[in-house]
């Protein structure tokens, strides 16, 4: 029996009284905050309508210590300040006496978070009432029992934070590594400086620079049977599709590329590498090129790599563009086929443990959640007093 139980069996054997958080709790609105009184930097963070600041107060109208609810905007999200900050007029703060904790309420309300969410009014602002909150029912175990469960949850949370932390620095170390060594192999000393087995050649020179077939708004749909990539999901998820009838009409007719080949951005993001996977799917004309390479003088998996440390000329003004010009003067170092292997089979390793953290980390922290809320349920699942 842990000591939890213990406390419950010893203060509250009967079980314990639930109420109204209205009942039991004070719950004001926030006041508006003035442009003026917003700072970049400041000892207050202001809350408005979001869990992140809006900004930074030299002024604070609700001491440390105290959870709040976001009732427009990201209405009914939970949060909890341990300094003195500023409510704005779209937060609800809840003020508890003594014999409640109020981290304890916090925790309770972010139990309770989908409740909150369905409360909502869906609008151009989605709105939460007051009235909402006040009617969101709560135990009210002992004080001592509060404070432990409080403490419990408390470490769950800096754990959790902890190991994130941890996974990101590690996920960043890997990303060093790897631009490390890329930089190190396929930066190559240029023309007249004499670097063995190295030949320099224009893009140009080791294949046409090639794009799909345009495909006009109208062609397009939400849902369908080809996926369409534009410049704004290339690399992403699809938000367009095309017809299984005009992608095999237009796959058989003009350029396509196969699969291997390397698709580079020429706009938005310039130089971002996709490697086609074969797989049913089209590509926006000018924005997604490839190079329709030989690989038995350059090699797929090693441009992939290259693609990465070339300083790509670009043109425009705001919005900057790499014109298939400006890909075909590129100047490329181009080993023997071998060395091109070699480079590539090291690279593919780094990227791998990468991209390996990359995946892991989402599903390791997703996992550390589960676990926290599957505990933080439990540990605030009480026995109900009976009349």
């Amino acid at each position: 029996m842990n000591k939890i139980d213990k406390l419950l069996d010893e203060l509250c054997p009967e079980g314990i009284d639930f109420v109204k958080l209205g009942e039991v709790c004070e719950i004001n609105r926030g006041v508006r905050v003035v442009k003026k009184d917003l700072h970049e930097v400041g000892p207050f963070p202001v809350y408005q309508n979001s869990m992140i600041p809006l900004g930074y107060s030299y002024n604070s109208n609700y001491p440390a210590d105290t959870t709040f609810v976001i009732s427009a905007g990201s209405a009914g999200e939970v949060g909890y300040s341990s300094v003195d900050f500023w409510a704005a007029d779209d937060c609800l703060c809840i003020t508890c006496p003594k014999y409640i904790s109020n981290k304890f309420v916090y925790y309770n309300l972010v139990n309770k978070q989908h409740l909150l969410k369905s409360k909502v009014r869906k609008a151009s602002v989605p709105r939460l009432s007051r009235s909402a909150v006040e009617k969101i029912e709560i135990p009210i175990p002992p004080i001592e029992v509060q404070n432990e469960i409080v403490r419990i949850l408390d470490k769950f949370a800096s754990l959790a934070a902890e190991l994130q932390a941890e996974l990101q620095a590690e996920l960043q170390a890997r990303q060093k590594q790897y631009e490390y060594y890329r930089d190190k192999l396929l930066i190559f000393t240029k023309i007249g400086g004499g670097t063995q087995g190295i030949t320099w050649m224009k893009m140009s020179e080791i294949g046409d620079i090639c794009m799909c077939r345009r495909i006009m708004k109208h062609q397009t749909s939400k849902i369908g049977d080809v996926p369409f990539y534009k410049i704004g999901t290339f690399g992403g998820k699809p938000d367009a599709y095309i017809s299984r009838d005009l992608y095999a009409y237009y796959r058989k007719s003009y350029s396509f590329p196969n699969k291997g080949d390397i698709l580079i951005s020429a706009s938005g993001t310039i130089g971002r590498r996709v490697i086609y996977d074969g797989e049913d799917a089209y590509f926006q004309d000018s924005n997604i090129v490839w190079i329709s390479n030989d690989e038995t003088k350059v090699l797929n998996a090693y441009l992939y790599h290259l693609y990465a440390v070339i300083k790509w000329k670009t043109e425009g003004g705001t919005i900057k563009r790499l014109y298939g010009n400006n890909i075909s003067k590129t100047l490329i170092a181009v080993p023997l086929i071998h060395e091109q292997h070699r480079i590539a089979s090291i690279l593919d390793r780094f990227e791998r443990l990468t991209t390996d953290l990359q995946a892991g980390l989402p599903a390791e922290i997703k996992a550390r959640q589960q676990q926290y809320e599957y505990y933080r349920d439990r540990l605030l699942t009480f026995k109900r007093k009976t009349a």
